[in-house]
């Protein structure tokens, strides 16, 4: 079992929200994923929520585990996964920085290219087996909402048919600081960035079903 931090996942979940900075056309966009999620949920009770980046490797995958970790918060029936257009493998300062707001890994698979581990966090029992995959990968589900989490052009977005509805909510990848004095600093701020517009998404989802 692999945990470095004896941070309470869920005391930086609620920080997150209220250390972040969001202008108001992102705020709004939030909320406009929100109530898509909701109006879904209303029919089927059940969501899966598909965050797509290139590699898989970075901002989809810390997404995606945030999206876990909401749906056990605010007690939805929502399932997170994610996917790339090509297939990387979940990065060692990704996997790190989840760790030291207290995630557990525990290596599922070794491989030198593209392990597999199970994710978990205190109070909850289940688990979520994470490693880089395509979209499409046939773990995840045929129907389900996408959220890009890169910045890529128009022309460059993936022609994804099993997408409900595909949203674009980039966030700036931490691949800059790879390499620098600053990298633990700038992933982790990602992790916060993701996990406080996770939080939004999600206690707005759970206000329009109340």
């Amino acid at each position: 079992m692999l945990r470095t931090s004896s941070i309470s996942t869920k005391n930086f979940f609620e920080k997150a929200k209220k250390k972040i900075l969001i202008s108001e056309n992102r705020y709004k966009y939030l909320i406009k994923i929100a109530e898509t999620i909701a109006k879904k949920y209303r029919k089927n009770e059940l969501v899966n929520l598909n965050f797509i980046c290139i590699n898989n490797s970075r901002r989809s995958q810390l997404a995606q585990v945030w999206s876990f970790f909401a749906a056990h918060y605010f007690n939805l029936n929502i399932r997170s996964f994610s996917g790339g257009t090509e297939i990387g493998c979940f990065n060692r300062s990704s996997i790190k920085t989840l760790q030291k707001v207290g995630f557990s890994f525990q290596l599922n698979n070794f491989s030198h290219q593209n392990p597999t581990y199970q994710i978990s966090f205190e109070g909850n029992k289940e688990t979520l087996m994470v490693f880089s995959k395509l979209f499409d990968d046939t773990g995840n589900p045929n129907s389900f909402i996408g959220i890009m989490t890169c910045a890529v052009s128009d022309e460059n977005i993936p022609f994804i048919t099993s997408a409900n509805q595909l949203f674009q909510l980039p966030f700036e990848d931490p691949k800059r600081a790879d390499g620098t004095l600053r990298q633990e600093e700038v992933y982790l701020a990602t992790n916060r960035r993701i996990a406080g517009e996770i939080f939004i998404i999600f206690n707005e989802v759970k206000q329009l079903l109340t």
